[in-house]
């Protein structure tokens, strides 16, 4: 019950930002006098739609994106003909040239008939095409922005009323026994007894001081052991509210080299080992609250690391192919929505003492601010269908209508985005292709948060 409760939450929670991208677009058209026909959360079959002024607003079967349909996206030809003579060159035309000019003259055709039903004659300035640039971009700017702003508030709540998980003095596990660090399996007979054991650490104790050191976090408890060496020393814990005094004398391991919080590795990408002070203790991590000033630099590197993503899809994208359906490890860092809600239930799921409500209610916020962030940064790629096509398409009419006039020449009028149709088409099968491989993929071979 808890995994699908936790697969509902992140559902809902993409809907929402879903409907609330759209309303990024809609808000700024109707303020600049386009015409909004519809307004739809979802694709395919109607579920329930309602007519509000101009503006039909519903809910379709499929959760998997939405749309704002505004009149006149595709300006006409800048040669007008008639229907006669555009019928003759269709026919004139073959080959992949002749399909990509058909595909285009469709565009504009299926444009200006929506003009036509929607549009009394007194009311054609109110298309999309006849905005100015500032107006256009800030029309397809709207959507992103929106979702880049779900994310960093959702960002923000979680830094600062939950915090990030940090490192703390309370011990989460002890070691039974010693075993070698490159040796994954649990103590066996023969196994020398770690000094954490021999000590009577138990799991949950809160260490308070170390060799009469006041700690107060897992990085003054690692500190205290490094600098202790092999020496016996004296440490103090709260075990339910009592302090209990224990002697523990660490030992010498070789385990991995940690600097700046990571493992260093060698040129096979194998742990460098040191021999090191080794107790057998872990670290609890816990909630610890964030000042708003951190977070600016975590949303950033949010950003960074989702646009890093997207910069190498197509080669994760050959490497996941090759896990589904070969033998090859599959890639953690990309996952569909499948993937996304398989993580949403084992957050929901996860049965610990360490792992209470704040924690799961925080990683289940942190799924869909990184998912709004996802669709802020996907949508700002220049192709069309995508936000970020039409931004570009805007960009580039208003690049050349400065030109021209800088250098005196006529006004080249609006940009014929509708030759992009061929591209278009091949966009969204491409997108297509890879949600439906992603999908495969999260079913037969599966990234677990285990």
């Amino acid at each position: 019950m808890d995994f699908w409760l936790g697969v509902l939450f992140v559902a809902v929670g993409l809907i929402i930002s879903i409907a609330l991208h759209e309303i990024g677009h809609l808000v700024p058209a109707k303020l600049f006098g386009v015409k909004v026909s519809q307004y739809f959360v979802g694709f395919g079959k109607t579920l329930w739609s309602t007519k509000r002024g101009e503006t039909e607003y519903g809910i379709k079967m499929l959760p998997l994106g939405g749309y704002v349909r505004m009149v006149g996206m595709f300006p006409p030809a800048r040669e007008e003909v008639s229907a006669d003579a555009a019928a003759e060159a269709r026919l004139r035309r073959r080959g992949l040239r002749g399909l990509m000019d058909s595909m285009a003259e469709d565009a504009r055709s299926a444009s200006a008939q929506e003009i036509g039903e929607e549009l009394a004659d007194g009311q054609r300035h109110r298309v999309f095409y006849q905005l100015s640039t500032p107006k256009k971009l800030a029309v397809m700017f709207g959507g992103p922005v929106v979702n880049l702003i779900i994310s960093t508030v959702l960002f923000a709540i979680i830094l600062t009323a939950f915090g990030t998980a940090t490192a703390s003095n309370r011990i989460s596990s002890v070691s039974e026994c010693i075993v070698p660090a490159a040796e994954q399996r649990e103590c066996a007979a023969g196994d020398v007894e770690s000094p954490a054991a021999m000590a009577g650490f138990e799991q949950g104790d809160r260490i308070v001081s170390w060799n009469g050191e006041p700690v107060t976090e897992w990085a003054d408890i690692s500190a205290s052991i490094t600098d202790g060496g092999t020496e016996p020393a004296t440490v103090v814990v709260d075990r339910g509210g009592e302090d209990v005094t224990l002697t523990v004398t660490p030992v010498l391991e070789d385990r991995p080299v940690v600097a700046d919080g990571a493992v260093v590795t060698d040129a096979d990408g194998e742990p460098v080992l040191a021999p090191v002070p080794f107790v057998g203790i872990s670290a609890a991590y816990e909630l610890v609250p964030q000042p708003l000033s951190a977070v600016p630099a975590f949303v950033g590197s949010v950003f960074t690391g989702t646009v890093d993503v997207v910069l190498s899809l197509p080669q994760r994208l050959v490497a996941i192919a090759q896990a589904v359906f070969g033998t090859e490890e599959r890639d953690p860092g990309v996952v569909g929505l499948i993937g996304v809600g398989r993580f949403a239930g084992e957050i929901a799921s996860i049965d610990s003492a360490d792992y209470g409500a704040a924690e799961r209610t925080a990683d289940l916020l942190s799924l869909v601010a990184s998912l709004n962030m996802a669709l802020f940064v996907f949508n700002m790629i220049p192709l069309l269908p995508l936000d970020g096509g039409h931004i570009a398409g805007a960009l580039f009419e208003g690049a050349r209508r400065r030109l021209a006039q800088a250098f005196g020449r006529p006004d080249p009028g609006h940009a014929d985005t509708a030759k992009l149709m061929p591209l278009t088409y091949l966009v969204i099968i491409v997108l297509g292709s890879m949600s439906l491989l992603l999908a495969f993929a999260d079913i037969v071979k599966p990234v677990t948060l285990g």
